[in-house]
């Protein structure tokens, strides 16, 4: 285990349910120096989901029970008032929870996004910052059943540490089908 708190808990290890996705992120973790992490692990986010590359998330901090990922508020995702546009937002917070989601999706099975459910309470500051966590029981399920969904929360601030939205995202899984 490395980092705080471990990047993959021992309940994985034991369980031998690293996906490609969760290995690739301990190869970059073991392999890459550790002052090279974030634009590592953000690189591999980005190649992968395109918008997310083009719009700037940057992932700071990446496990199996934890994504935490910004945004800066830069011209490229502002609205007409100079904040993080809504949709920056709801990426924001869709690639957060869909970073820890993917952590621990078998590789049998697809990861889809079933529903976003995002609460706009007030103004946006500066840059955002998303942070989406898995609980223990949350990641057994997600292991042991080949069809399920789990709604994942995410903390979204702003730089004023406030939160502009609200957001929930409901994750689902199936297995896939053999075409």
């Amino acid at each position: 285990m490395r980092g705080k708190g471990g990047c993959f808990p021992l309940l994985l290890l034991a369980m031998g349910k690293l996906n490609a996705f969760a290995k690739t992120i301990r190869m970059i973790k073991t392999k890459v120096p550790e002052s090279f992490h974030s634009t590592a692990l953000s690189l591999a986010f980005n190649t992968q989901v395109k918008y997310a590359g083009l719009s700037g998330i940057k992932v700071e901090e990446l496990t199996s029970t934890q994504a935490k990922v910004c945004l800066r508020n830069r011209m490229r995702v502002q609205n007409h008032i100079g904040g993080v546009h809504a949709c920056g937002m709801a990426l924001l917070a869709e690639s957060a929870t869909g970073m820890v989601f993917a952590m621990n999706v078998r590789d049998d099975c697809i990861p889809l996004i079933k529903t976003m459910q995002i609460d706009f309470t007030r103004r946006a500051k500066g840059d955002l910052s998303a942070t989406a966590s898995l609980s223990e029981d949350m990641m057994k399920d997600i292991h042991s059943k080949e069809k399920g969904e789990v709604m994942v929360p995410v903390v979204v601030t702003d730089s004023e540490g406030k939160e502009p939205i609200r957001a929930s995202m409901t994750w689902a899984w199936t297995k896939k089908s053999k075409v």
